[in-house]
């Protein structure tokens, strides 16, 4: 809808139908927890209103933001893996803490600083709306990836196109990670019925040679990433699909989608290094915590 029906309409609208299909996700997974994200977000509009382009400002965002997440786990943890509201509540965590440092970078002169904090500083004042419109982003709010307020304000008023002044030429792009993504799905479904995470404590287990207990850990340990493989390749189409996800175009004038990529599926899968696997999974977030 918002690539076909909302594309350069009014930037309200846009934010309204994200809030919208933000929350109507979070109530429909988690129900009134919903409340949980409703209420960081808008206290964080009140600390950037309040308290303005401050290091004051980052420090209690980053403070509060955290601390509510860490209460959070602390409260709800359990022996099992659970999906509860912690789950998105970290991907906002962490969008909120980086929209406070983009707001503040807003108020400093360019000259001071970095050409990527030049280009993700806020320079406007946000709107309730356009924060809550960013926070709860359909393509995002569950699992990610990260974006910047100035991309996501871009968005909003269609500039995220590889055609200026029409929908972008993403369906293709976006096809292509849905697909890669629900085969990793499959991998993973298939290989789950003879790959378990009960298998590791298991007697029979214990008593299998060393050269199989190796083997088998290493397998594991692979497919059990594959879950959030498929997430992120599946959200990043999605990012992709909207606009989100436009990069640019390389040297050859060929358009790139991969500013919302958070998986190298090649290198991650051949790598032989743990500094490769650290480029290649969750690399979107990895940027994020660098910069």
């Amino acid at each position: 809808m918002l690539r076909y029906f909302l594309f350069q309409k009014e930037t309200y609208l846009i934010h309204l139908y994200n809030v919208f299909t933000g929350l109507s996700i979070a109530y429909f997974n988690f129900g009134m927890q919903f409340f949980h994200s409703l209420l960081c977000v808008l206290i964080q509009f009140l600390i950037l209103r309040l308290m303005g382009r401050t290091i004051t400002a980052v420090f209690t965002t980053f403070f509060f933001q955290m601390t509510y997440l860490m209460a959070g786990y602390y409260c709800t943890a359990t022996e099992h893996y659970d999906i509860k509201w912690t789950m998105p509540h970290c991907v906002l965590t962490l969008k909120l803490i980086g929209l406070a440092i983009d707001y503040y970078d807003g108020g400093k002169d360019p000259e001071f600083l970095t050409p990527e904090q030049r280009r993700f500083a806020v320079r406007g004042v946000p709107t309730l709306l356009e924060v809550s419109g960013f926070s709860y982003f359909y393509g995002a709010f569950m699992v990610g990836p990260q974006f910047s307020m100035t991309d996501y304000q871009k968005l909003a008023r269609g500039e995220m196109t590889d055609v200026p002044g029409q929908r972008p030429n993403s369906f293709v792009p976006a096809l292509k990670r849905l697909s890669l993504g629900l085969l990793f799905l499959v991998t993973y479904t298939l290989s789950s019925l003879y790959i378990s995470d009960e298998y590791l404590i298991s007697d029979d287990y214990m008593e299998k040679p060393f050269w199989f207990r190796c083997g088998y850990i290493l397998i594991w340990g692979k497919i059990i990433l594959y879950k959030y493989v498929t997430c992120w390749l599946v959200t990043e189409g999605v990012c992709i699909l909207v606009g989100l996800g436009y990069n640019g175009k390389d040297q050859s004038g060929k358009p790139l989608w991969d500013a919302c990529a958070n998986m190298k599926v090649w290198l991650y899968e051949t790598t032989p290094l743990f500094t490769g696997t650290i480029a290649s999974f969750n690399i979107n977030t990895n940027a994020w915590v660098a910069r």
